[in-house]
């Protein structure tokens, strides 16, 4: 019996003050558009069986927009695949604040999808010998996970947080998800737990795993970009899973709307006129294309604050206009204070010596001063005062 695991399909998720010629929010089309590609998918593999770990829409009350075109979705795949099983669970996007709100998911269920929302529904099929526990988000402690034995293949599918897996970036910064523990995902009469929640791929049991969502629609999608490269895996997408034999595909989806995180460059010592022409420069070797119609962030690591007010705004701008989005991360320089261990003496203040390096390694130079030369240079120059100042019998700056 094969299965297809998708989840966080976030659709209504808007972003960037752009729109489509209709007027649509660019990035809720670029979303829509991304959810189609993985409705073409799933009817392609043809599984018996469809879990959906929540999240299917980004608000509680999402536009009318973003209901259609779930609904058109939903019925293409039930038309499509008219005796395959379709279970979703609500996610804490999906999830109404108060139990006297009926949720939206309801509205698939004449379709033919069996809802889990306002509590945890066991859903039991004896004519394949499955058993599905749908758990939607809910608070901790309130539900027991435990698989049916009277059915030879069960299948959990739930959304919250695995406890102790999700790395600290990957936390949404809004309502906190159901705390699922390790314990519950790791029972081994599970043949698959399927998890919504983290949009990054990952494992996170011997049969437990998040599929990911289907497109870039966190509060901090530059952190899912980072651990998918990370990670290797090539982006997005959805996965099918056998439930017998046990072997398992992840299927890649390509986004509608490329993110692209350029490699981050140093501004210290730059000058602004040669800050932006590194800037440019690495604009331009964007690949595939170029950034135009893109998400784009460049970071800018130390840089302190007056070079970047110097910045050529104009050209940002443009940068701005060619891209979907482009963001100019700037970080200034990281404020360095000498160590017990590198003094060698506990709490010793920096010597002249180290303040006089710090201070010409972060000046503002012009492109044709060769920055070691000039170090040391100072170096020199002040190991010579303080000889003379010894020869005199004066009291160095250091001295106690």
């Amino acid at each position: 019996m094969r299965l297809v695991h998708l989840s966080d399909l976030h659709l209504g998720f808007r972003q960037y003050q752009r729109v489509t010629p209709a007027g649509k929010n660019q990035r809720e089309a670029d979303v829509a558009a991304s959810f189609t590609r993985a409705i073409d998918k799933v009817i392609a593999l043809a599984p018996d069986l469809v879990v959906i770990g929540g999240d299917v829409f980004h608000t509680v009350r999402p536009t009318n927009p973003a209901i259609l075109h779930a609904f058109h979705q939903f019925s293409r795949l039930r038309t499509a695949l008219p005796n395959a099983i379709c279970v979703i669970v609500a996610g804490n996007h999906d999830m109404p604040r108060s139990s006297e709100t009926t949720c939206i998911l309801r509205l698939f269920e004449p379709l033919g999808f069996h809802i889990a929302d306002a509590a945890p529904r066991r859903f039991t099929f004896p004519e394949h010998d499955l058993a599905i526990l749908a758990v939607p988000d809910l608070p901790p402690g309130s539900v027991e996970l435990a698989p049916d034995l009277a059915f030879r293949r069960n299948v959990l599918l739930l959304h919250g947080e695995v406890e102790g897996v999700l790395p600290e970036g990957a936390r949404e910064d809004e309502r906190a998800s159901m705390p699922i523990p390790a314990s519950a995902v790791a029972h081994e009469r599970w043949d698959y737990v399927a998890l919504g929640h983290y949009h990054v791929y990952r494992k996170v049991g011997p049969n437990a795993y998040y599929c990911g969502s289907l497109d870039y629609t966190s509060t901090n999608a530059w952190g899912e970009y980072a651990e998918e490269r990370a990670a290797k895996l090539p982006g997005k997408g959805l996965i099918e899973r056998d439930l017998d034999t046990g072997k398992q595909t992840f299927h890649w989806l390509p986004v509608t709307r490329k993110i692209v995180d350029l490699p981050a460059i140093s501004g210290r010592g730059l000058s602004a006129v040669d800050l932006d022409a590194a800037i440019a420069a690495a604009v331009e070797r964007c690949p595939d294309g170029g950034i135009e119609g893109k998400v784009v962030r460049l970071v800018v690591k130390d840089v302190p604050r007056h070079v970047v007010r110097e910045l050529d705004h104009q050209r940002l701008r443009e940068f701005q206009r060619r891209a979907l989005h482009f963001v100019l991360d700037t970080r200034r320089p990281a404020v360095v204070r000498s160590s017990a261990a590198e003094s060698g003496a506990p709490g010793r203040r920096p010597s002249l010596a180290d303040t006089l390096r710090e201070a010409l390694r972060s000046r503002v130079l012009t492109s044709d001063i060769d920055r070691d030369r000039l170090v040391a240079l100072g170096e020199h120059f002040l190991r010579e005062a303080e000889q003379d100042m010894a020869t005199r019998g004066v009291d160095g700056p250091d001295a106690a």
